[in-house]
């Protein structure tokens, strides 16, 4: 049996060459475990005469990849033997793959298609041999398979469908599309990242550093007007977003319900449901970064709407097809109000927003006594027990996993955003709560830290000064992020350059446990993440007070909850903190020289 090499040369399949291969790509991996030679024999068996040696590394990998089970460092050798396939099939210069990107040609027009932008493309160009001679390639190979794959699937740039970008290659791309000529920034970037210490949110690393930057991850959107006009401009900012590879927030409470009157038609409407099937069909069709990702939107709610039933059920797989969008995702936007009276079995009524205006926003006791003076005055549109309601809720979460629930009244009461307006809604994945407007879609801007990197296993301690410091680091990142960001809507841009907010999550924490020896549940496990996200917020804040020294606070910085020295812990009335950290002085300092970023 004979193989086909990349040359094009026919030779033997040689049992010792292969386990010599895959022999020298277990360095670092338990051998007591992974047995290169047995790997080597069940390659073998999968082959076929004329097979060429990229399918012949292929097939080793999903192989290795498929003995995962029995010890996951064949995970890890699955993608090393990947990695070895790429970096011999493309370049190592990562200037001439940027050179490569930049001069790229649409075969089917002949028209120039670059795919780096001329201003990144001449920065790496004026710096080249320290770009080139910087980048560490042995780092591509601390990758496990999975990552690797979703790596090569969708986040390397690829040349007629072929993968033209190292991941090494599209760290660096990443750190100069957001630093610029800052090559020293630009550097420190790629290097923590490189090391796994954070990394920047997916469109961040789709889209640095290319001609059209849109870096920012989650959009929040209220509906533009209950109108037809209004629904549909709202359907293409969804539609322009989900393009550049943003997930999509909507509130959609101010929109008349079923049956209410029309006045310019002299007719009746037809309610949330057969909008929500023409933005579910425009989740399927405007799909993330053209196929990268799909389209995906969530859809809030407040359950005093009318058509709060049909809503629940919009995801079921059963019940009439045209009353179902299932490719859309639901959360609720519940009022502490609600709860009450599902806690106290009492009834709960339903109003439409075109006749009982302002319910959307209010919020608190200000909600509560809308709310009752509407069913005072008997305009209610109907009124069941609470507790219905939340049976459905509850069936609709054990068949679809939606509604997501979010609390109206603590989003906005414990929101550093609350002196800008009523917020609406979360995102998309619920993790951000924003104000949003007619003239403003609030964005995420978004990072994370890998924790297991910050645990020194020959210490079994947890550097805290290091995580401060990546912290510090990362959020001069998202605040550049948030200057030389492509905004597919002004709207955004208006939204983001007035409030600046950014996010910094985290990944790893069991395993940090884990690393650490902690039980899950221990004090110490407890003590250890209440410390871990004190050291964050602490360093974004610091980060924040520094960068609004520099540049000035973020412009509606006055009268937030933070300008009166109100962070938000305090917001939550909690105020234990474990001392490693001097938070009087950093409220003190914030409340004097501001802060860049809302959130």
């Amino acid at each position: 049996m004979q193989v086909v090499n990349r040359k094009g040369e026919r030779e033997d399949v040689r049992f010792d060459a292969i386990l010599e291969k895959l022999s020298s790509l277990t360095d670092g991996l338990d051998t007591d475990w992974v047995d290169a030679a047995n790997l080597t024999k069940l390659t073998i068996e999968g082959l076929y005469d004329g097979v060429t040696t990229r399918e012949l590394d292929q097939l080793a990998a999903e192989t290795a990849a498929s003995l995962a089970s029995h010890h996951p460092d064949y995970s890890k050798l699955a993608a090393r033997i990947c990695v070895d396939d790429l970096h011999r099939s493309t370049k190592e210069s990562f200037s001439e793959v940027v050179t490569d990107l930049r001069e790229f040609i649409d075969p089917e027009s002949g028209a120039h298609a670059p795919l780096i932008s001329e201003e990144v493309y001449e920065i790496i160009m004026a710096n080249k041999e320290k770009l080139d001679n910087y980048i560490d390639y042995g780092r591509d190979f601390s990758y496990d398979y999975f990552g690797f794959k979703t790596l090569e699937r969708s986040y390397l740039l690829k040349l007629n469908g072929e993968v033209a970008e190292r991941p090494q290659h599209m760290l660096m791309r990443v750190a100069v599309g957001i630093h610029h000529g800052d090559i020293e920034k630009a550097l420190e970037t790629y290097d923590l990242m490189s090391q796994g210490y954070f990394t920047h949110a997916t469109p961040t690393l789709f889209n640095s550093g290319t001609p059209t930057p849109q870096m920012s991850s989650c959009f929040l959107l209220t509906m533009q007007d209950d109108s037809l006009v209004g629904i549909y401009d709202t359907l293409k900012q969804c539609a322009l977003i989900s393009k550049s590879a943003g997930g999509i927030g909507l509130s959609i409470h101010h929109i008349r319900s079923k049956g209410s009157y029309i006045k310019g038609t002299n007719g009746e409407s037809n309610g949330i449901v057969p909008m929500l099937r023409v933005f579910n069909d425009t989740a399927r069709y405007v799909d993330q970064g053209g196929g990268k990702r799909k389209g995906s939107i969530a859809i809030y709610l407040e359950p005093w709407h009318p058509d709060i039933i049909q809503f629940l059920d919009l995801r079921k797989n059963h019940g009439k097809e045209e009353l179902r969008a299932r490719d859309l995702f639901y959360a609720l936007w519940t009022p502490d109000l609600f709860m009450e009276r599902v806690e106290q079995n009492a009834d709960w009524s339903f109003f439409c927003p075109n006749e009982c205006p302002g319910l959307q926003d209010a919020y608190g006791e200000e909600f509560k006594q809308l709310y009752e003076s509407y069913e005072a005055q008997g305009l209610a549109r109907e009124t069941i027990p609470a507790r219905t309601v939340w049976d459905k809720v509850v069936e609709a979460q054990i068949e679809t996993g939606t509604p997501y629930m979010l609390y109206k009244d603590s989003a906005n009461m414990k929101s550093n955003q609350k002196n800008l307006g009523t917020i609406r809604s979360s995102n998309l994945c619920t993790e951000i709560m924003e104000y949003t407007s007619k003239d403003e879609v609030a964005v995420c801007n978004l990072a994370s830290i890998a924790l297991p990197t910050y645990v020194n296993n020959e210490t079994k301690q947890f550097d805290f000064q290091k995580l401060y410091d990546v912290t510090y680091h990362v959020t001069g990142n998202l605040n550049r992020v948030i200057d030389v960001n492509y905004y597919p809507v002004e709207e955004a841009r208006n939204s983001n350059m007035r409030h600046r907010p950014i996010g910094l999550g985290v990944q790893g924490l069991a395993d940090t446990f884990a690393m650490l020896g902690m039980y899950f549940e221990s004090d110490e496990a407890k003590a250890l993440n209440k410390e871990i996200f004190e050291t964050i917020y602490f360093a974004a804040c610091t980060a924040s007070k520094d960068a609004a020294i520099v540049d000035g606070p973020y412009s509606s910085f006055k009268g937030s909850p933070a300008s009166k020295g109100l962070l938000q812990f305090d917001l939550w009335d909690m105020n234990e903190h474990s001392g490693r950290w001097d938070w009087d002085s950093l409220k003190q300092e914030i409340v004097e020289h501001g802060m860049r970023n809302s959130l």
